[in-house]
């Protein structure tokens, strides 16, 4: 049981809409238990749109928990069972108005996996045409576009701290050999 870990108990603290919070007793590779609270979420899925100048469109929205605007790849929450290919196109076209041509995934990462379950899909969208931004009710962010040049810099200077929104950009520069 090499870098296992069996759960022996599981409690249930808290069930909201966006997530569920587990208070679980483990037992350990050397036969000890600890203790274990576990977030566990659907997931999610960010997409980074890029237009045919190269220039990408990043959200900028208020996070509550950091009491600041944030600069985002596009991005929202799978609801359970959801395709995440789906989720994406839908969450680009409410966030920016756009649809794409040309849609590829780049991954999935891990935000934070030493105490939360959610897993971020990862999609770069190109080939993008205009259409109507449709934001949900409770949904406020302005969209803005720049060079993924300039979003990669703002990644090393520190100023976009998004962590998938850093490994999208930093995925997309790759790629697309900027």
């Amino acid at each position: 049981m090499h870098l296992e870990e069996k759960t022996l108990t599981s409690e249930t603290m808290f069930e909201g809409k966006i997530f569920t919070i587990t208070h679980d007793t483990v037992e350990l590779e050397n036969g000890s238990t600890a203790i274990r609270d576990v977030l566990l979420h659907h997931g999610g899925v960010c997409v980074l749109p890029v237009n045919e100048k190269g220039e990408v469109l990043l959200v900028k929205q208020f996070r509550y928990p950091f009491r600041t605007v944030t600069l985002e790849a596009p991005a929202g929450k799978l609801e359970k069972g959801e395709d995440h290919a789906l989720c994406g196109r839908r969450e680009l076209l409410e966030e920016t108005g756009c649809t794409c041509s040309e849609y590829t995934y780049m991954g999935e990462m891990y935000p934070t996996p030493a105490y939360n379950s959610e897993i971020t899909h990862m999609y770069l969208a190109r080939g993008l045409a205009y259409e109507k931004q449709s934001l949900d009710p409770d949904e406020f962010l302005d969209v803005v576009k720049m060079p993924l040049a300039e979003a990669v810099a703002m990644v090393m200077d520190g100023t976009i701290r998004d962590g998938k929104t850093q490994i999208v950009l930093l995925k997309a520069a790759k790629i697309l050999g900027i």
